[in-house]
């Protein structure tokens, strides 16, 4: 693609497939450097980082708990994942920032504002989603587990430590990701793509649709963080259509005036 008519484009260019390759790869080059730094940081700091995940097994034990590890390796890798996992979430607001940079080079000037609107948003719904899970949905999660594997199997909780980092990591991510529903939907109708009716109607088919995606999320664990996915993204879902609402009245109301 080369250059347009300015009439079909306000900026009077439209950029090319090698331009897109070219963009990408210096976006990706950029948010790599910013998780390179975040991680290097995490690795220094990772004894007090992985303090702060255990906590919610350590209240759910109500003891001295001590996570095992049972290779030679697993204690290692462990400790590189959750470097890894946590360098993803401090870095965050650079990722996005490089992320929304490369979506809006593909877009109307006009529409750019909107993903300079995003990326705030963006990285504070993904830390909310985060600290959330770690802070309210983990420790009932745990609590859960423990007091079924003592009173129903009548067996002593001993978790390993590579396996209860691995799952209380990948939530992490799953739930701060999830908490980006509302940005979606809101820039996807701002740019045109699907408007606020279509989301309506689209109610049942997304209960369903959030269920799965809170399903395949949570593979092989308890129901108790299946729901507390689910609830939580479709009630970012419909904060996505109120936000859209609203912006879309007050648009209304000031193309109205004299």
């Amino acid at each position: 693609m080369g250059k347009t008519s300015k009439k079909q484009d306000p900026l009077g260019y439209t950029m090319s497939l090698g331009d897109h390759l070219e963009e990408l790869r210096a976006r990706l080059i950029l948010a790599i450097l910013g998780f390179a730094i975040a991680l290097i940081a995490c690795l220094a700091f990772g004894k007090w980082i992985i303090s702060f995940i255990e906590m919610p097994y350590i209240k759910a034990m109500g003891e001295e708990p001590r996570l095992q590890t049972i290779a030679p390796t697993e204690g290692f890798g462990s400790y590189m994942e959750i470097a890894m996992i946590a360098a993803v979430v401090i870095a965050s607001p650079w990722i996005f920032y490089q992320l929304w940079l490369f979506i809006s080079a593909g877009l109307y000037h006009h529409e750019k504002r909107y993903v300079y609107l995003a990326v705030p948003f963006s990285t504070i719904l993904f830390v909310t989603g985060a600290l959330f899970f770690i802070l309210v949905i983990a420790p009932l999660t745990m609590r859960f587990l423990v007091m079924f594997d003592r009173n129903i199997l009548r067996s002593n909780p001993n978790w390993t430590f590579p396996k209860y980092l691995s799952f209380v990591a990948t939530m992490m991510l799953v739930f701060g990701l999830a908490f980006q529903t509302p940005i979606a939907i809101f820039f996807l109708n701002k740019t045109g793509l699907v408007s606020v009716e279509a989301l309506c109607k689209s109610r049942k088919y997304v209960v369903l649709g959030v269920v799965f995606v809170a399903a395949a999320a949570t593979p092989g664990s308890d129901l108790v963080s299946l729901f507390a996915l689910a609830i939580p993204m479709y009630l970012l879902f419909e904060l996505g259509i109120l936000l859209s609402r609203f912006s879309n009245r007050k648009k209304r109301l000031q193309s109205n005036q004299p």
